[in-house]
């Protein structure tokens, strides 16, 4: 089976853990991704996804993307206000608060709450997209729809953890525990993204924020 990487195609070596299964990383960008023949199914995915009980009535959840738009959005977004939510979830915290606090013109889609896509033939100053990514089989096909939804001067702000670089850190990290997660990012891992989409990276906080604009 072929277990090049899914972003650049180059070779990757195995990491493998007792009770999680075959990760597969690449040397050349970082990229993490999970043994395809360990994956949950769509259902059991949603079954997770059903468990979560966020509300935008929830300070601490609140708090949580109040500190993702004041680092990796608001100081880099224009003045437009036409914004997506991609994979907004089973309540759309982050558009909300968008939309209500700081008066965007929201879309949003979800692959299981919100299925309608609204955003197509659509640009948009503002698209983010929150704990997403590390469920995405296809991360490229993934980001070549997000920046081909941006206006010239828009901004993609992204938010999913970067992955610990040492193989022994990486098999303890509790992020691997959720059996949704299945692709794992590091700041290299952007940056080579960010190259072959013809973007730049114009924000990090080195830990899970990526902020991205078209060159």
């Amino acid at each position: 089976m072929d277990h090049n990487c899914p972003i650049c195609h180059e070779s990757t070596c195995s990491i493998t853990h007792k009770k999680l299964g075959t990760f597969y990383k690449c040397d050349k960008c970082d990229f993490i991704h999970k043994d395809r023949n360990h994956l949950i199914t769509l259902k059991q995915e949603l079954a997770i996804y059903n468990n979560h009980n966020n509300s935008i009535d929830d300070p601490k959840y609140v708090a949580f993307f109040n500190r993702f738009l004041y680092k990796a959005v608001f100081p880099y977004v224009n003045s437009g206000k036409k914004a997506f939510d991609f994979g907004s979830g089973p309540t759309p915290v982050l558009a909300q608060i968008l939309q209500r606090y700081h008066q965007y013109d929201m879309v949003i889609y979800d692959l299981f709450y919100a299925t309608n896509k609204s955003y197509i033939n659509k640009k948009f100053d503002l698209i983010t997209s929150t704990e997403v990514l590390e469920h995405v089989k296809d991360p490229i096909s993934t980001f070549k729809l997000l920046v081909s939804l941006l206006k010239k001067d828009g901004v993609l702000a992204i938010m999913t953890l970067y992955h610990p670089n040492n193989d022994d850190d990486f098999l303890k990290w509790y992020y691997i525990r959720d059996p949704s997660h299945i692709s794992f990012y590091s700041l290299k891992t952007m940056h080579v993204i960010a190259n072959m989409l013809n973007c730049e990276i114009i924000y990090s906080d080195y830990h899970r924020y990526t902020t991205f604009k078209l060159k």
